[in-house]
């Protein structure tokens, strides 16, 4: 499968208070030209809640700028552009429904795999000022997704992006959010919690709801 597409930004951030109680976090990113990446994080992003981010699972979010496009349709009041969902790395062609879990990526010289979606939280609606945009975004499976590291380098804007490995039995990032948002599709959840490349905190919620 010949799958190749471009770096079009690149973004990383250092903890700063959000949200009405101040708490600190990084979701709030600024456009950066190189990320230099470890198997545990990156040199320029630092996290704030490393219990709930970043680790060799979460080392890198990617998040596709067609959701934008859906996302400023539907809140008008929002001012929604590249780099402000709090990703790492955008990439014009890739979205949800094309990226799958297992999936290694090339960037530049680095290698990247898809390990997990990215589980939307309440900073998204902290840090646009709209009370439920977090539901809005599970509800339509639009995330974006996390890459554990199988090769460290250093990335940069405009790099070559290329599939390198899709595995046999796997599905869309956007499948998976579908079926741990909706529950309903317990055959699905059982064969996901079995998938050895899906993050093991997503396996555990696969199981629960195959098990219900």
């Amino acid at each position: 499968m010949s799958l190749k597409f471009k770096i079009d930004g690149l973004f990383a951030g250092k903890p700063q208070p959000l949200g009405p109680r101040g708490a600190l976090s990084s979701f709030v990113k600024n456009p950066v030209d190189v990320l230099t990446v470890n198997i545990n994080g990156t040199e320029e992003d630092e996290q704030a809640n490393t219990r709930l981010h970043g680790g060799p699972e979460k080392v890198l979010h990617q998040f596709s700028p067609v959701h934008y496009e859906t996302l400023q349709k539907h809140h008008p009041e929002g001012h929604f552009t590249m780099g402000n969902m709090g990703e790492n790395i955008s990439v014009k062609g890739m979205d949800d429904t094309t990226v799958y879990i297992g999936d290694i990526w090339k960037f530049g010289d680095v290698e990247l795999q898809i390990s997990a979606p990215r589980a939307p939280c309440v900073k998204i609606c902290h840090r646009f000022g709209i009370a439920n945009l977090d539901r809005f975004v599970g509800e339509r499976g639009m995330t974006g997704w996390y890459y554990r590291v199988i090769k460290t380098g250093k990335i940069k804007v405009e790099d070559d992006v290329s599939l390198l490995h899709r595995e046999a039995n796997t599905v869309s990032v956007h499948t998976l959010m579908q079926c741990t948002h909706n529950k309903t599709d317990k055959t699905l959840a059982a064969s996901l919690a079995t998938l050895s490349v899906l993050d093991d905190e997503w396996r555990q919620k696969c199981d629960k709801i195959a098990n219900r």
